[in-house]
């Protein structure tokens, strides 16, 4: 018997979280996609804190494509961690492929200064 679309995602994002942890040094840039939004937050899992966040629901995002969003949102938290004093990341898919909005908002995030 086959896994559906959702128990195949949550297999590969246990996967993905057994080997990507967020420290202080370096925090986890954590990704969600929805159908209609992205959300990206910056967590420090040792202290069990989220550090910035952003998503394409907030004021001043770009709108246009998803995937013009999405690249608009990785530059978005990509400013946020600077300002923190955030320069590099692990970044962790949430069990999404590496295609699409997922590596817009990741080249979005390297385009602004973030290094993972």
């Amino acid at each position: 018997m086959s896994l559906t679309k959702s128990e195949r995602r949550q297999r590969i994002q246990f996967r993905i979280r057994k080997t990507v942890s967020g420290t202080a040094a370096q925090p986890r840039l954590s990704v969600f996609r929805s159908n209609k939004e992205i959300y990206a937050q910056i967590i420090d899992d040792v202290n069990g804190v989220t550090i910035v966040s952003a998503s394409s629901r907030d004021k001043g995002v770009a709108t246009g494509t998803k995937m013009e969003t999405a690249t608009a949102v990785g530059k978005l938290i990509a400013e946020k961690a600077l300002k923190a004093g955030i320069s590099t990341i692990s970044f962790d898919r949430g069990g999404n492929l590496y295609h699409g909005r997922v590596k817009s908002l990741a080249e979005g995030a390297r385009e602004a200064g973030l290094k993972f």
